[in-house]
């Protein structure tokens, strides 16, 4: 793949980790961007929550510097606030700023913000034009196909977003109303690709290296976020990286492998957030590490009662050394 510039920001490899609530926290993001993700973004922040100073909006902007190329993705529908915002995060030291358009949570869509921007492409508009007077990095946006199967509108809301200032736009390829069923739909994201003339970024049902090329092939976008398919695999980028260029399925990682990294991303949660966070968030992600794995729905159920690193640690050697048969 081709480097892909976002302004004035080099994307050496435009792989990027998308952004999700309670996942792509600084240490998920790094264990990615070691397996080769090129480009990263924080989970999704509230604007006003930073304007009104939410303390839990420090850990969701916290970062350090091996996770740059790194945007922090804001939502709102307040012009202004997230002009506010975004000037604040560039002090920060962010690559980028991305504004939210895609997002289908139900009390995220009661306030107008989310995929409900996708039914306003003039206030669209006028959020990426504040955004991108406010700051000098690149305002970037993420969209989804429309927000209904009847108002497939993602053209249009990249047009307006791009006339209005935007450096580039990523596309999820399924409507609001869809959630995460059905298939992304990548008829679509090959109209925002001929509409606009800033990068493209598709998103949506990729979940290797075959799936990647397919999604390049007929969309013709630019690049690729990955997103569900990242939990408890952030192997899935060296896997693109190797097919994409040669062709070659390299093996899955083994179940040592799986359990080095649970591990290791144990560790690092709780030098990070404290043990009684860092294990409770651990859980989850140990559910979706062991995805797959023979024998090791009990072990699942068990993590689900972890409150130590040590039973952690005594959890996933047990699952190693094949007590989980």
């Amino acid at each position: 793949m081709k480097p892909v510039f976002i302004g004035s920001l080099k994307i050496d490899v435009p792989i990027g980790l998308g952004p999700m609530a309670g996942v792509t926290d600084s240490v998920f993001r790094r264990l990615c961007r070691r397996q080769g993700c090129g480009f990263l973004y924080t989970e999704m922040v509230s604007a006003k929550a930073v304007l009104y100073g939410n303390r839990g909006t420090d850990a969701l902007i916290a970062f350090r510097r091996e996770e740059q190329p790194l945007g922090v993705q804001l939502f709102g529908r307040d012009p202004q606030i997230l002009a506010e915002i975004a000037k604040r995060m560039e002090a920060e030291g962010f690559s980028f700023i991305d504004v939210n358009m895609g997002c289908p949570v139900p009390k995220i869509v009661k306030n107008g913000e989310g995929s409900a921007l996708m039914k306003d492409p003039v206030l669209v508009g006028k959020i990426v034009e504040a955004m991108a007077g406010a700051v000098k990095v690149p305002v970037t946006v993420k969209i989804r196909a429309g927000f209904s199967p009847e108002c497939l509108n993602a053209p249009e809301v990249a047009y307006a977003a791009q006339e209005s200032g935007a450096a580039a736009v990523a596309v999820h390829g399924r409507t609001r109303e869809q959630y995460y069923a059905g298939k992304a739909d990548y008829e679509v994201i090959r109209r925002v690709k001929e509409r606009v003339n800033i990068p493209v970024f598709g998103n949506g049902d990729v979940t290797d290296g075959p799936s990647a090329a397919r999604l390049l092939e007929e969309s013709g976008c630019d690049g690729i976020l990955v997103a569900r398919a990242a939990r408890g695999n952030p192997w899935i980028f060296r896997e693109i990286l190797e097919y994409l260029k040669t062709g070659r399925q390299i093996p899955k990682p083994s179940l040592q492998e799986r359990c080095r990294m649970m591990l290791e991303h144990a560790r690092m949660l709780t030098e990070e957030k404290g043990e009684y966070i860092g294990i409770r968030e651990m859980r989850k992600h140990f559910g979706w590490y062991t995805a797959g794995i023979r024998g090791a729905s009990h072990l699942r159920a068990e993590a689900n009662g972890l409150e130590t690193l040590e039973q952690m640690e005594n959890l996933v050697n047990r699952l190693q050394s094949g007590a989980a048969d």
